[in-house]
């Protein structure tokens, strides 16, 4: 009889260690079920890209940006766009940038590591290409990279009558207020930084000489481009591939974007098949885009519309000339160069001589 409540304290153990058992199996089946979850989850949240947005009838104003955009209508990536105007708005705080859903890689910027995770998630536009076309891939994408860019970042970003009449004018009317003041001379230096970078030269300077060796190695890159290309509808038949963006990422703003320096365009407009080719991608992947962009750096509105945006109009040079003097004034102070003293209260109580003496020594000491 004494064995007994041995007997029920092994059962009792015996049921507590199953119930333990039961729970761990039950929370390790929910923990599966999670996991597959957000597996799921994940593979249905679309990939975020920001970009700058468009204008001239281009889906982007910018050629990396072009290059994304293209390669993910030739792959059937479906993509989530933001088209913005500020790139301090994306996750890397340039532009492109792609947000993705992976730990080791939460966000890429430059096109060819987008194109590559775009690849990884099954979205290949150079699946059907041979060893050799792959080849001729990699080598024409160098080309553009070293003989054309190079072309396109003086044309559009140092070039001082197109930058000042095109580019920083631009940008500074649809960056925001106020770092329409920053950004455009910030993007500037970083333009001439990578032209100096792709360039191999830290000392680059622009002149006429760097211009015209610029300039002379596109028109030889565009002419190659052209007699690669020929009479077909893309670089490798009928299917578009990751060279085709590239391409059409370099060549459409100099198509589209009305320069006063047209040195490019002009040699460009010359080769029916390059402008034909870049059309068609436009007419075909974005015929949103594609149309004749409106003339709006002199556009004619009625008079009802004039009026009606006078006061946003005034208000934004208001607040341009309040921050350009709050700037300058800020300045000033940090640098010693205005100073602010407390008058004694004493001295509203003296005389009117004592007052004169100390209105003209605060008079010298705002100076």
């Amino acid at each position: 009889h004494m064995d007994w409540p041995t007997s029920d304290i092994c059962f009792s153990e015996i049921g507590f260690l199953a119930f333990i058992a039961m729970v761990i199996n039950c929370t390790a089946g929910m923990e599966r079920k999670l996991q597959k979850i957000e597996v799921v989850v994940a593979m249905a949240a679309p990939l975020e890209l920001y970009c700058w947005k468009g204008d001239w009838g281009l889906p982007s104003v910018d050629t990396d940006c072009l290059t994304v955009l293209a390669y993910a209508k030739f792959a059937g990536a479906p993509l989530k766009v933001h088209k913005i105007t500020n790139p301090w708005r994306s996750p890397t705080g340039t532009l492109p940038a792609l947000k993705t859903t992976e730990e080791s890689t939460r966000s890429l910027s430059k096109p060819s590591n987008i194109i590559i995770h775009l690849r990884k998630q099954k979205y290949n536009a150079d699946y059907d290409l041979s060893a050799k076309e792959g080849a001729d891939t990699l080598a024409f994408v160098s080309l553009l990279e070293e003989k054309l860019l190079p072309a396109l970042i003086y044309t559009q970003w140092v070039d001082s009558k197109n930058y000042v009449d095109v580019t920083r004018r631009w940008y500074a009317e649809n960056i925001p207020f106020p770092l329409n003041f920053l950004l455009p001379n910030r993007i500037h230096n970083q333009q001439l930084e990578r032209l100096r970078l792709v360039r191999g030269d830290s000392t680059l300077e622009p002149g006429e000489q760097l211009e015209k060796e610029l300039y002379q190695d596109a028109l030889e890159c565009m002419t190659l481009l052209s007699q690669r290309l020929g009479s077909h509808k893309f670089f490798f038949g009928d299917s578009p591939s990751s060279l085709d963006a590239y391409v059409f990422g370099h060549l459409a703003p100099l198509l589209k974007v009305k320069l006063p320096n047209g040195k490019l365009q002009q040699h460009l407009n010359s080769l029916d098949n390059l402008r034909h080719y870049c059309t068609n991608i436009l007419i075909l992947y974005f015929p949103s885009e594609g149309g004749e962009p409106p003339i709006h750096k002199v556009s004619v509105h009625s008079d009802s519309s004039d009026f009606d945006s006078e006061p946003h109009k005034r208000r934004k040079q208001i607040l341009s000339v309040l921050f350009a003097m709050g700037s300058m004034l800020g300045y000033a102070i940090l640098m010693g160069i205005v100073s602010i003293q407390h008058v004694r209260p004493q001295a509203a109580l003296v005389g009117p001589r004592h007052i004169e003496e100390g209105g003209e020594e605060e008079e010298e000491e705002e100076e």
